[in-house]
């Protein structure tokens, strides 16, 4: 127990300094590092409280797809963030109120969960023992709450889709292929008989 506490405490002292420095660092490239950062030791939060499913999601969909995605398109971009925070500052009463409301939240949360501690303990686990984690999260997921993943999925190809058709603009002077106008061409519109005389360029 003293060694998991001793883990979680760095791991969660990472995790804020990490997160911190993601919003604090003037250089994008470096505050997209410091957000890999902080999935990696919130990964290792998980695995502290036995949800290595959730470990390993976090570490190949977010580190190795989102945030390297956010990598290279900021990169590519060439945004200068720089000038987009000039005016941080005024911002900032209105941030420290929101903060200061999570932060009751919070502790609300905490204190509710203290209380609540021995009634908790007397109640039979939600899983049986002998599941593993990903055999109880499947069950569930895929049981009781199959239609919202189907919702869920549903959801995401739309926005999908309707990133596409916004993205997809139709620009003079570009050739596009249409299959219709190739297949229903006749030999007059695509064959041209010149007729050269002997010594002489097509000029």
């Amino acid at each position: 127990m003293i060694l998991q506490a001793i883990a979680f405490w760095i791991l969660a002292g990472v995790a804020v300094s990490a997160a911190f420095m993601v919003v604090a660092a003037r250089n994008p490239v470096r505050s997209v590092m410091w957000l890999i950062l902080t999935f990696f030791t919130t990964a290792g939060l998980f695995v502290l409280i036995g949800a290595e499913f959730l470990a390993m999601l976090l570490v190949v969909v977010y580190v190795g797809a989102v945030a390297v995605l956010f990598l290279f398109v900021v990169m590519m971009l060439d945004v200068d963030f720089v000038e987009l925070k000039q005016g941080f500052l005024q911002y900032m009463p209105v941030g420290a109120l929101i903060a200061l409301i999570m932060l009751a939240e919070m502790a609300f949360v905490g204190a509710s969960w203290a209380a609540s501690r021995g009634e908790a303990a007397a109640q039979p686990p939600a899983i049986p023992v002998s599941a593993s984690n990903i055999e109880a999260i499947g069950a569930v997921l895929y049981t009781e709450y199959v239609y919202f993943f189907q919702a869920a999925g549903m959801v995401l190809l739309v926005a999908m889709i309707g990133a596409i058709v916004l993205t997809l603009r139709h620009r003079e002077g570009v050739k596009r292929q249409d299959i219709g106008k190739q297949v229903g061409r006749k030999r007059d519109e695509a064959v041209e008989l010149v007729d050269i005389e002997q010594g002489e360029g097509i000029g």
